[in-house]
């Protein structure tokens, strides 16, 4: 392939802005990154290679896109900004292995789009983006939650969220988001970005979290739905011990005190602990114990 200047360099970012009177947009959570290493570093993390399926969500001017581009198989991005389009086309023309759809990723039917768009649906498929802070995580959830196998996902978010997301029991990070992600996948803070490697810079530094699908559960939980409603309750009070959060959740009354305090001991849980001292598997295993007591019965 013919050597391109890359689209991530600072004057060629600037000039192709410059060319299509491009102004970012905040409500979309528009910040183009302008440091080639870090891209390279992107795909690295991802393990990329020839073999590889891989989606972008928001590629913004085809920074990232092109690199992803040069090392996998195809490429499918989702740009619901209908003013990039065109700049897309323009940016990512050298290359045959890009498709560009305009649309909202939340909107998306993506096993139909992922089969419409893949030569090859049976390749690896990785999630490869640097994701609008703004709907991150319900970006990720919807990913985590469908029935497509990602073999890896890695996304660029704010820091914090980063930190959340991979955090371990007994940290202040740690919560129902670091649960409801590691309950599917493994987590690891790959590296963090400087907020000064963006145009315009954002008011926070960035991170990259790579998830890879996790090793089967010990224990499976009764019901996913339930469970994942458990993590927010036990964390709904934070410095609240987990009998506050339970009974503020499923009532007071002498009959559901009895069934808490029977899941609690079949659980062998205290219930003067705090929700971010438990492990996955510890909720999981609170959650059937919940479920067995009837504390979930209508």
């Amino acid at each position: 392939m013919v050597d391109i200047p890359d689209i991530a360099s600072p004057l060629r970012t600037q000039a192709i802005m410059n060319q299509y009177g491009i102004n970012t947009k905040k409500s979309l959570g528009q910040n183009f990154l302008t440091d080639i290493n870090i891209l390279h570093n992107i795909v690295a993390a991802g393990d990329v290679t020839a073999a590889d399926n891989v989606i972008e969500i928001g590629p913004g001017i085809g920074a990232l896109t092109e690199q992803l581009a040069r090392a996998a198989k195809e490429v499918l991005a989702f740009e619901i900004d209908t003013r990039l389009i065109n700049v897309l086309a323009d940016t990512l023309s050298p290359y045959d292995n890009i498709k560009v759809v305009n649309q909202d990723i939340l909107k998306v039917d993506l096993p139909v789009a992922i089969k419409a768009s893949f030569t090859d649906t049976t390749a690896p498929l990785k999630l490869v983006a640097n994701l609008p802070y703004y709907i991150t995580t319900p970006i990720l959830m919807q990913m985590l939650q469908s029935e497509i196998h990602f073999d890896a996902i890695v996304v660029m978010m704010q820091k914090e969220v980063a930190d959340r997301l991979s955090a371990v029991p007994g940290t202040k990070e740690y919560g129902s988001l670091s649960l409801a992600v590691q309950y599917r996948m493994d987590a690891k803070l790959a590296f963090t970005v400087s907020r000064k490697s963006f145009v315009p810079n954002p008011n926070v530094d960035s991170a990259i979290i790579k998830l890879t699908p996790r090793e089967p559960l010990a224990v499976l939980p009764h019901d996913e739905k339930q469970l994942f409603e458990l993590f927010k309750i036990g964390f709904a009070l934070r410095r609240k011990t987990l009998w506050n959060n339970l009974t503020a959740a499923f009532g007071k009354n002498e009959v559901m005190v009895d069934k808490l305090t029977k899941a609690l001991e079949q659980a062998e849980i205290s219930p003067k602990i705090r929700a971010e001292k438990l492990s996955l598997e510890e909720f999981i295993t609170l959650h059937n114990a919940l479920f067995d007591a009837g504390v979930y019965a209508k």
